[in-house]
């Protein structure tokens, strides 16, 4: 392994500052910048997304970011063999690369690599997502819990393509989705890896991300939205941000309402997002203003 290349991923929760900060390191030690932001790579997704500026991209050169369109499948798996195909080159430009974003699967996929998983069959997730508006999550939960209790412990209960996936593979295979999910050997990589996370105290970073959605509905969100409602049922757009303005375009309730649900569930999304985060040991966390500390770390693995 070279011990002069390293690769520095910043994480963290929604509307923490991951982009200013991961900017402000790249311009310091004349790197560029990956994203690993998995909604980022959609070039259709621009304000529910919270993409870097044109400023900032001018600033620092970013990848991945209006990398794909959402009509395109792209997994953390593709992601990860992307990812590392590019910092081959990166490297060759400079020893110090950046990586930030906010997808816990994406940035364990890349770093250490993902589970192998059975191939299903495509027709059996289009069935799936069939059952699933006619009889709703609640009962493919009961199912799940059945044919896979471990599974239905860990799982996201509020995101029905976890739970999909997780029955797809159940029922393709007769074996538990977690039978797969066993965690096997570490990736390695030609250059060192460093994590930094990003964390505030929670009621500011709430009122951060309360802020964000005021200023993402006065850019225009609601908008954006509806020109995106004909791909709803797209895997890019089953998100935070737009599912719920997609509910209300279908009238299940008004627009106070909608405002309310964005920002609530985004609340939610960063709670789980440090939740995830907070289980990695191999994060060094700090606050965003001390980009001092950052640099100290980052240069002693230099060393």
């Amino acid at each position: 392994m070279s011990h002069n290349k390293l690769l520095v991923v910043v994480v963290g929760p929604t509307a923490v500052g991951k982009t200013a900060v991961t900017i402000e390191l790249a311009k310091h030690f004349g790197g560029e910048i990956i994203s690993c932001d998995s909604r980022q790579f959609y070039e259709e997704m621009e304000i529910g997304t919270a993409k870097p500026s044109a400023s900032e991209r001018a600033a620092v050169t970013h990848h991945m970011v209006d990398s794909h369109t959402i009509k395109e499948d792209y997994d953390a798996g593709a992601f990860a063999s992307d990812a590392e195909i590019l910092l081959r080159d990166l490297f060759v430009r400079n020893d110090v690369q950046f990586m930030v974003g906010g997808s816990g699967l994406y940035v364990r996929a890349f770093c250490d690599g993902l589970d192998e998983m059975p191939e299903t069959d495509p027709l059996l997730r289009e069935k799936l997502n069939q059952e699933l508006k006619e009889v709703g999550l609640d009962e493919l939960l009961k199912e799940l819990k059945e044919v896979d209790p471990v599974y239905y412990e860990q799982v996201d209960k509020k995101n029905p393509q976890r739970v999909v996936r997780g029955l797809e593979v159940c029922r393709s295979t007769d074996l538990p989705y977690s039978h797969f999910r066993q965690g096997g050997k570490r990736k390695e990589h030609s250059f060192n890896i460093l994590k930094i996370g990003l964390d505030v105290d929670r009621e500011k970073l709430y009122q951060r991300i309360d802020k964000r959605m005021d200023l993402m509905i006065e850019q225009g969100l609601f908008e954006e939205a509806k020109g995106l409602y004909p791909f709803r049922e797209n895997n890019a757009l089953q998100t935070v941000g737009y599912k719920e303005i997609f509910d209300f375009i279908d009238g299940k309730y008004d627009k106070q309402e909608a405002i309310r649900l964005l920002k609530r569930n985004s609340r939610r999304y960063a709670k789980r997002q440090m939740t995830w985060f907070k289980k990695d040991l191999d994060v060094c966390w700090f606050e965003p203003d001390q980009l001092d500390g950052m640099i100290n770390v980052i240069e002693s693995r230099l060393t």
